[in-house]
């Protein structure tokens, strides 16, 4: 007979728990492979079973998930479809970020991230902030740039990503918080991916163009600039910055990636295993299905935890060390399966030129502080990285 599904008691998404949400998720991962929440949510923790529940979308659809609301906020469409709905507007968004746009691309990012290295080695041996001095400066530019939005309005990126991250947990108080004046936000996502105010040769006319051809509606074109503008920004930002700490962690790590920069792909993706930037994927079960000795009921919102898994000693060696010579194949951060991430391709692009610049130019990283957390319930990270760097 199958057991029930345990009761976990802690507030996962509680101030303090986002505050040390690496131990805490690794704790839930460790006390059962599925946990029930107080609000009935279902989490499955270890990564053989978040891999094959990334792999089944049949089993595990994105049609519905925790806490989701089809009014909410963020723009619906591509994260709630499931093929073959899912499967054509992924191939719009795939011709849209193909390999000659990021071609097109590169000149761009690589001016951008000379200026961010100067900077960063103008004020070498000083405290700076690797986020927001740094990671989320190149993005925060390079994004919109790529995507031909207006420089007005920019300022609004970070409460943007803010909410839109907000919205993938629980309406608890830091859902709160991060609708604190979200209304100019709103008003500035309103106008700010619509046609006419975006410039030509950019993603999101790309996009509008093969509306025009019929490959969507301008609406669904839209939205889909909106997803590109959301999901490209803090996980990337988030991922550069947790390689920096790895960096300074790791040192005899960054000295390998120095004698072989085409290793950067792989530090890039070792970063997202070692400290992913999103706790977990929202599905809905289709069917019941086994987890261990445990049922997961057909009609069961589930979450699937990117971070515990990523972590899980079941799969990797000696998982809290950052290490360039892992076999990543499977790791989740970027999803799996036909939901992997769409826009990989965009933020491998920008890590593999500012990461590239900054290995060429910078000996060495330093912790300067503890790194302050994002407080959101799903998105995580640091909101802030003191650091201080020292030139080649």
């Amino acid at each position: 007979m199958d057991r029930e599904i345990p009761l976990y008691p802690i507030d996962l998404f509680s101030h303090e728990s986002v505050r040390h949400a690496n131990q805490v998720d690794d704790a839930v991962r460790e006390f059962s492979p599925v946990v029930r929440l107080a609000d009935g949510t279902v989490l499955i923790t270890r990564h053989a079973d978040v891999l094959a529940g990334l792999q089944d979308w049949q089993t595990f659809s994105s049609r519905s998930r925790p806490w989701h609301d089809p009014a909410s906020l963020r723009p619906e469409i591509l994260l709630t479809d499931d093929p073959p709905r899912h499967t054509h507007v992924r191939g719009v968004i795939a011709q849209t970020l193909s390999g000659t746009a990021m071609a097109a691309l590169r000149s761009g990012f690589e001016r951008d991230a000379t200026q961010m290295v100067d900077w960063l080695l103008d004020h070498q041996h000083q405290v700076i902030d690797a986020v927001g001095d740094f990671t989320q400066r190149f993005v925060y530019k390079a994004l919109p740039d790529a995507i031909g939005m207006k420089v007005e309005g920019r300022e609004h990126m970070y409460s943007f990503s803010h909410m839109v991250w907000a919205t993938m947990g629980p309406e608890n108080e830091l859902f709160k918080e991060a609708m604190v004046g979200i209304e100019p936000v709103l008003e500035w996502l309103e106008q700010c991916c619509n046609r006419e105010n975006l410039s030509e040769g950019g993603i999101g006319m790309t996009l509008y163009r093969l509306a025009d051809a019929g490959q969507v509606t301008q609406a669904e074109a839209k939205l889909l600039l909106q997803i590109v503008l959301s999901a490209g920004a803090d996980t990337t930002i988030l991922t550069m910055a947790n390689a920096m700490r790895a960096f300074a962690l790791f040192p005899s790590e960054y000295q390998k990636l120095r004698a072989n920069p085409s290793l950067i792909k792989q530090a890039f993706d070792e970063s997202l295993r070692w400290d992913s930037p999103s706790r977990m994927a929202g599905r809905i079960a289709t069917r019941d299905v086994s987890i261990g000795d445990y049922t997961v009921a057909a009609g069961q919102r589930v979450g699937l935890m990117f971070g515990t898994a990523n972590r899980d000693p079941r799969a990797w060696n000696d998982p809290q060390k950052y290490d360039l010579s892992r076999d990543l194949k499977k790791q989740v951060g970027w999803g799996y399966g036909v939901h992997a991430c769409v826009g990989r391709v965009l933020a491998q692009l920008e890590a593999q030129v500012l990461l590239s610049e900054l290995v060429r130019r910078v000996e060495r990283i330093e912790l300067a502080g503890e790194p302050e957390p994002w407080m959101t319930t799903i998105g995580h990270g640091p909101a802030r990285l003191p650091i201080r760097v020292i030139a080649a």
